[in-house]
Parts: structure tokens; C-alpha cells; sequence
């Protein structure tokens, strides 16, 4: 009996604990709830004002980005459209192309094209005075230009085109080998053409000519092409291939021939005036040398008339010594000084 009084004893009082720890347990948690409430809010609206400020910031980049693709976008299409004029242009360029080809098609159309080319380069590189276009010879032959040199040398202008297009654009070699050989024809046959007509050493020209070729390509496939031989026949013939860059060199150097001309026949000039020079200063040494006799006998002539001159002054010296001898009384009158005494 005594047991279970104290077991009901020991059970209330831990239910009295049980319920003390129960409400300090709760207003525990109430307040740990609402400091971790507080807390989450501080946070959260740290973070709502950094989201703020990262977004602003997200924003302004965003609008500086959309005006500077929107000028790219202006800058693209404005060069866009430049491009196109550009295009137009270029367009109308290898139009005219096409058509300067169609119009070069006649050979005499391409001759006086070299012609009119050839005349612009001895423009620009010589002196009027040392070339001439369109030179004539007895046999009725005219040659595109001379240059004057000590004498002439010819130039004639050559342009084979044709057969040097179908080299370009030959379809296989074997098409090629008969293009070459046309080619290498039309060369050999200017070739002869000039040595023939315009080597006229009889007639003033040098013992060579030169062949004017306006095309660089013409020029290459005719010098280092498989045609090559072409140009050894050209030298043995005496006449040279020259392009518009390798005849600007060869005028190059006869500038400088010229000028050493100049210079010679300024020298000849100079020399000849030296001995007209020669000859005036010995014509000038026989007139010193008469002046000087004619000094030499004035000199002499004056010695003797100032030798006289003292003589006469002696003599008047006397006379006027016996004037004062006479008018002196009781002396003896003088001797007169004789006439021959005093002159």
C-alpha cells in the first residue's frame, strides 16, 4: 500500500515536470522561431536590394548593347550599300572590258592600240627631241617610232593576241602544243617583218630594232614560255621583244646616253671656245708687245728730252749768272754762253 502511494506521488510529480518543461520547451521554440523570422527577413531583403541593383545594372548593359548593335546594324547596311555601288561599278568596269576586248578583236584595231601606247611611253620616259613617230624610209616603209641616238633606232609595235588567248585557254596540252605553234608563227613572222623593213643601216638606223610588245603576258609566254625559242630566233634576226616594263629600262639607259652626248658635245663646245680663246690671247700678246716697243721708244724719248731739258736749264742758269755778272759795276763782263752750249 505504502508502495503504490508513492509511485502515484512520484507519477504526478513528474507529470508536474513533464508539463513545466513542456511550456518552457514552447516559449523556447516560439522565440528561436521568431529570431530565425527576423533573421530570414534581414536576409531576404538583402538579397531583394542586390537582385535590384544587379538587375539596374543587367538593364543598362542591356540598352547600351541594343544602341550598339543597332549602329552596327545602321554601319553593316551603309557599307552593305556601298558594297553595292562598289559591285555596280565593278560591273560596269569589266563591261567595258568586254567591250574594249570586242573592240581589240580586229588586228588593226590592236596596232594602233600599240601604236598609241608605244607613243605615250617614249612621251613620258624621252625628250621631244629624241625620238619621232611614224618614221618614213626610201622604200615607202614606215616604222611606229625611231629614237634618235647618234642614230636612229626602231621601234615597231607588235600585239599577238589571238593565238596567244588560245594558249591561255587551252582546253588540254594537246590543244595547247597547236596553239603554241600558231603562236610561235605570228611571232617569227613580225620578226622578219621588221628585220626586213626597218634595219636599214644605209639609211641612218642601227644594225637592230626593237619589237614593242603591250602585253606583259604576251611578252612572258613569247620569253620563259615553251616557246622560248622564239625569242632566241627574235636576237639572231637582230631584233629584240621588248615589254612595256623592259622598254622602260632600255629607255632608262639611253636617257643616260643622251645626256653623255649632251655632255661630249657640250665639252667639244667648250674646247673649241678654249682655243678661239688661245688665239685671242696670242692676237692680244702681239698688240702688248707693240704697246711695248711703242713705251720702250716713249721712254727713250723722254730720257733724251729730259737730258735736254737739263741742259737747257744749266744754260739758263749761266745766262742769268753773266746777266747779274754784267750789271755788277767794275767786274768783268761775262762770256755769253754760247747758243750750242745751251741747247
Amino acid at each position: 500500500m505504502a508502495n503504490a502511494l508513492v509511485l502515484i506521488l512520484l507519477g504526478a510529480a513528474l507529470c508536474g515536470l513533464v508539463l513545466v518543461l513542456a511550456r518552457n520547451g514552447r516559449a523556447l521554440l516560439e522565440g528561436g522561431l521568431t529570431g530565425l523570422e527576423q533573421k530570414l527577413d534581414r536576409r531576404l531583403g538583402e538579397l531583394d536590394a542586390r537582385v535590384d541593383r544587379r538587375f539596374e545594372g543587367l538593364d543598362g548593359r542591356l540598352l547600351s548593347s541594343q544602341h550598339s548593335a543597332g549602329q552596327t546594324a545602321s554601319q553593316i547596311v551603309e557599307r552593305l550599300g556601298k558594297l553595292d555601288g562598289t559591285a555596280a561599278q565593278m560591273l560596269a568596269r569589266a563591261n567595258d572590258l568586254v567591250r574594249l576586248e570586242q573592240a581589240l578583236r580586229p588586228p588593226k584595231a590592236r596596232g594602233g592600240l600599240g601604236e598609241l601606247l608605244l607613243a605615250n611611253l617614249l612621251r613620258d620616259a624621252l625628250p621631244a627631241e629624241a625620238y619621232s613617230l611614224q618614221h618614213g624610209f626610201r622604200t615607202g616603209e614606215r616604222v611606229d617610232a625611231v629614237i634618235k641616238v647618234d642614230r636612229l633606232v626602231p621601234v615597231d609595235a607588235k600585239f599577238p593576241l589571238d593565238n596567244f588567248e588560245r594558249v591561255v585557254e587551252a582546253a588540254d596540252e594537246a590543244e595547247r602544243q597547236l596553239a603554241e605553234k600558231a603562236f610561235g608563227r605570228d611571232v617569227k613572222t613580225h620578226v622578219d617583218a621588221i628585220a626586213s623593213k626597218y634595219i636599214r643601216p644605209a639609211e641612218g638606223t642601227y644594225d637592230f630594232a626593237f619589237m614593242y610588245l603591250p602585253s606583259e603576258s604576251v611578252y612572258y609566254e613569247l620569253a620563259c614560255g615553251k616557246t622560248g625559242a622564239l625569242f632566241q630566233y627574235a636576237l639572231e634576226k637582230r631584233v629584240f621583244p621588248v615589254s612595256p616594263s623592259t622598254f622602260h629600262a632600255y629607255l632608262g639607259v639611253i636617257v643616260l646616253g643622251l645626256k653623255g652626248l649632251q655632255i661630249e658635245h657640250h665639252a667639244q663646245e667648250v674646247i673649241a671656245y678654249c682655243a678661239q680663246l688661245g688665239k685671242d690671247f696670242e692676237r692680244f700678246r702681239t698688240d702688248f708687245e707693240v704697246v711695248g716697243k711703242h713705251l720702250g721708244n716713249a721712254q727713250s724719248k723722254y730720257g733724251e728730252a729730259d737730258r735736254k731739258l737739263d741742259r737747257l736749264e744749266a744754260g739758263l742758269e749761266r745766262a742769268t749768272d753773266w746777266q747779274a755778272a754784267v750789271e755788277a759795276p767794275g767786274d768783268e763782263a761775262a762770256e755769253l754762253p754760247r747758243a750750242l752750249d745751251a741747247a
